[in-house]
């Protein structure tokens, strides 16, 4: 696959305007949908948990998740805000899907701007909203510190956190997958089974994971930040 170049497809035409669908959001809609189907799975699971499950078991891989997100969810948020754990559980596991989607033959879906810009709005939104309900006027004093004339430099500061958000993201997994396709096109054919795993293993599980985690904790502190008093 030419990780470079994003293939698109015409998928329907309405009144002489085609409707097009890119790499992108096909392996978005199988990812969802894989997500999807995973979650009913793991629903229906939970009616046969055990009070001591077994070691190795799904429901010990289940519950540390869980456990494991929401842990990290009342570190970097605080209690009052640990209820968006929940949250982030469905977006570091979207964002790893993702990732994690190239070992499968897709171009990932967080190898398109539009994927990581969406991901890093919907931080901004809970970002400011959470600051309004949480803080209400102090939320709004933050943007004329340390006196009034701040006030520009403080909304700038407010709106690159998004783009910062989203082309770290971006950047860090589509130069990945660049240098993969410049090594697959470098090598001769026959080795190009085994070399390659090593790299693979390196830009698509370690950093896939890494900037999953990464983004998560960011968009975490950021709202902390805001909608926290103990941090105002």
């Amino acid at each position: 696959m030419d990780f470079t170049n994003h293939r698109i497809w015409p998928l329907f035409t309405i009144k002489g305007h085609t409707v097009y669908i890119t790499e992108s959001i096909f392996a978005t809609w199988i990812i969802m949908a894989v997500l999807f189907i995973f979650t009913i799975a793991a629903r229906y699971k939970i009616n046969s948990f055990k009070e001591r499950p077994a070691a190795g078991s799904i429901q010990n891989l289940l519950e540390l998740a869980v456990e494991s997100m929401h842990n990290m969810a009342e570190s970097n948020l605080g209690k009052r805000l640990s209820w968006l754990g929940g949250y982030f559980f469905g977006v570091f596991a979207f964002i790893l899907a993702c990732n994690y989607s190239s070992l499968f033959k897709l171009r990932p879906p967080t190898t398109d701007f539009a994927t990581t810009l969406a991901l890093a709005l919907n931080t901004f939104f809970l970002i400011h909203v959470l600051g309004l309900v949480y803080r209400k006027g102090e939320y709004l004093k933050d943007y004329f510190k340390p006196i009034f004339v701040f006030l520009p430099t403080n909304i700038i500061g407010e709106l690159s956190r998004p783009v910062s958000l989203s082309f770290r993201l971006f950047g860090n997994i589509l130069g990945g997958f660049i240098m993969l396709e410049l090594l697959y096109a470098s090598l001769p054919a026959v080795f190009r089974i085994a070399i390659p795993d090593i790299f693979h293993f390196y830009e698509d599980i370690f950093i896939g994971a890494l900037q999953a985690f990464i983004f998560c904790v960011l968009s975490m502190t950021f709202i902390k930040e805001k909608a926290s008093e103990e941090e105002a």
